[in-house]
C-alpha cells in the first residue's frame, strides 16, 4: 500500500510540475512577444534626409531593390493585433468571425450571430388584425378619359384628338394585388482597424471589452436603412507603423531614395555640347527629384508622419430593410414592370416583431405568397442577424383596360395605380408615324400640317428644315 501510495504521489507531483512548467512557458512567450515584437524589416537602402539634396544616386539595380523594399508591407502583420477577450477570431481587412463558428479567412465577411436571439426563446407572433371586407372599387368613364387626355398632353408628338374625341366602347377592371413583406434587421460585424496616433485615449486591457452585441448603439428608425461605425471600448493600443517601420517617412519611389535623378538635358554628362556646361543641372549631371523635393523620402501616408498607429477593433452596425414583393398577374395585357412605379389602395397592414401569414384573403395566390415569404424571411434572417420588426401589406392596384373607337378603328389603353397612369403602346396619332405632312411658312415660323393632327407653329432653322426635307424626299423615292 505504501509503495502504491508513493507511486500515486509521485505521478501527481510529476503531472503538477508539467502543468506549472507549461504555464511558465506560456507566460514567458507572452511577455517575449509583447517586448520583442517585430513589425517589419528595416530598409537597408534607406538613407535619412540630409539638409541638402543628395548628389550621388546608388546603382540602378540597388536603387530598384531599395525602392521595392521601401514600399513596405501592404497590410499590417498579424502580430500587430493583440488578442482581445471575446474577439479572438477578429481579423483585419473586413473579415469577421462569429464566436459560434470556426475561424475563417480574412477575405470572408461574416456577421456576428445574435447570441441573444439564439439563447432567448422567440416570442410567438400575435394574431393579425381582423380581416377587412375586400371590396374592389372601379374607376368611372370620366376618370379614364381625363387620365388619357393628360397622358396625350404630356407627349410632345401626340395629338390630343383621340383622347378627346375617341368613343369609349368598353371598360374591363382587373383586380391586381401586391403583397409586400418587410423584415427590418440589425447585423453587427467587427474588424481590426488603425489610424494615425494623435494623442487619442489608449484603453486596451484597462478592463475586458464588451461583446459585439453589448456595445450600445443608436436607436434606429424602423424600416429605414442605416449604418453606424463604433470603436469598441477597451481595445485601443498604440503600435509602430508597419508601413514605414516607425520612422514616419518612406524612401521616394521615383528616385529610389537618392533625392536626385539623371539630368534629362545633358543625360548625366554635365555638358550640353563640347565644353559648354549644362545650365539645367549646373554641370552636376543630376537633377533634384521633383516628387520628394530632393529629400529622398516622403511622409508616410499610413501614419501621416506620426510614426505610431492607434490600433482598435471597429464595430459596424447595419440596419437593413429587407423587402420582397409579390404581384398577382391577371392577364390584362399590361406589363407587370409598370406596376412598380405606382401605388395602390392599402387594404391590409400588420406590423409586429414577428408577423403571421395572411389568412382569409379571397385570392389564394396572395395567401400562398404570404406563407412562403414569411417562412423564408424568418428562417433566413434570424440565422444571420437580429430581427427587430416585420411588416406586411396588401395593396389593390386598380388596372382598367379601356377600349375606344377613333376613325373607325378600335384601340386600347390601360389606366392603373392611384396616380391614374396611362399606358398606350399603339397610340393612333403621333408625329412619328408615316402619315405625310407639310410645312408652310407663316411669319417668323413654320406651320406643321399633318392630316388627323392638330397644327403647331414652331421656329425652325432653315438649314435644318431643308436637310430634313431632302432626307424625306430620298426616303419617299426608296
Amino acid at each position: 500500500m505504501r509503495e502504491k501510495r508513493s507511486q500515486l504521489t509521485g505521478s501527481h507531483r510529476k503531472s503538477g510540475c508539467v502543468v506549472i512548467k507549461k504555464r511558465l512557458q506560456m507566460e514567458y512567450q507572452t511577455l517575449a512577444n509583447q517586448q520583442n515584437r517585430n513589425y517589419g524589416v528595416a530598409n537597408p537602402g534607406y538613407v535619412p534626409a540630409t539638409s541638402g539634396p543628395a548628389m550621388f544616386a546608388p546603382p540602378a539595380a540597388a536603387g530598384a531593390a531599395a525602392a521595392a523594399t521601401a514600399e513596405g508591407p501592404s497590410a499590417p502583420p498579424a502580430s500587430m493585433f493583440d488578442s482581445m477577450p471575446g474577439y479572438e477570431g477578429t481579423v483585419s481587412g473586413g473579415g469577421t468571425v462569429s464566436r459560434t463558428s470556426d475561424i475563417l479567412s480574412d477575405t470572408e465577411e461574416v456577421d456576428f450571430c445574435p447570441l441573444q436571439c439564439l439563447l432567448t426563446p422567440v416570442p410567438a407572433p400575435e394574431p393579425g388584425p381582423e380581416q377587412p371586407n375586400w371590396n374592389i372599387p372601379s374607376i368611372t368613364e370620366d376618370t379614364a378619359r381625363e387620365a388619357f387626355i393628360l397622358f396625350a398632353s404630356s407627349k410632345c408628338c401626340y395629338s390630343a384628338s383621340p383622347a378627346k374625341n375617341g368613343v369609349i366602347t368598353n371598360m374591363d377592371a382587373f383586380n391586381t394585388y401586391r403583397y409586400r413583406l418587410e423584415t427590418f434587421t440589425e447585423t453587427r460585424s467587427t474588424e481590426w482597424s488603425h489610424e494615425p496616433y494623435k494623442g487619442q485615449p489608449v484603453d486596451a486591457y484597462a478592463q475586458p471589452p464588451p461583446g459585439p452585441w453589448d456595445v450600445p448603439a443608436k436607436t434606429p428608425s424602423y424600416f429605414l436603412d442605416d449604418k453606424q461605425v463604433i470603436k469598441v471600448p477597451y481595445t485601443s493600443s498604440t503600435k509602430a507603423c508597419h508601413a514605414c517601420v516607425g520612422m514616419g517617412r518612406k524612401p521616394c519611389k521615383e528616385c529610389a531614395g537618392a533625392g536626385n535623378k539623371v539630368c534629362w538635358v545633358c543625360n548625366g554628362s554635365g555638358f550640353r555640347s563640347g565644353e559648354d556646361r549644362c545650365h539645367h543641372c549646373n554641370g552636376r549631371g543630376r537633377d533634384n527629384c521633383s516628387h520628394c523635393g530632393g529629400q529622398g523620402a516622403k511622409i508616410c501616408e499610413v501614419c501621416q508622419g506620426k510614426q505610431q498607429l492607434l490600433v482598435y477593433i471597429k464595430l459596424t452596425v447595419k440596419w437593413i430593410n429587407n423587402c420582397d414583393n409579390y404581384v398577382v398577374e391577371q392577364l390584362s395585357g399590361l406589363q407587370v414592370n409598370n406596376l412598380s412605379t405606382v401605388s395602390g389602395k392599402e387594404m391590409f397592414r400588420d406590423t409586429q416583431y414577428m408577423v403571421y401569414p395572411v389568412m382569409g384573403f379571397p385570392d389564394p395566390a396572395v395567401v400562398n405568397a404570404s406563407q412562403r415569404l414569411v417562412h423564408e424571411h424568418q428562417g433566413k434572417f434570424s440565422a444571420t442577424s437580429r430581427i427587430l420588426q416585420q411588416r406586411h401589406t396588401i395593396e389593390l392596384i386598380p388596372v382598367t383596360k379601356v377600349t375606344y373607337m377613333w376613325k373607325a378603328n378600335s384601340n386600347i389603353y390601360f389606366v392603373y395605380g392611384n396616380e391614374f397612369k396611362v399606358s398606350a403602346d399603339n397610340y393612333p396619332a403621333t408625329c412619328c408615324s408615316s402619315t405625310p405632312s407639310a410645312w408652310l411658312h407663316v411669319g417668323a415660323g413654320f406651320l406643321l400640317v399633318r392630316p388627323g393632327l392638330e397644327s403647331h407653329t414652331v421656329k425652325v432653322n432653315m438649314s435644318e428644315l431643308l436637310r430634313g426635307l431632302k432626307h424625306g424626299n430620298r426616303h419617299q423615292r426608296r
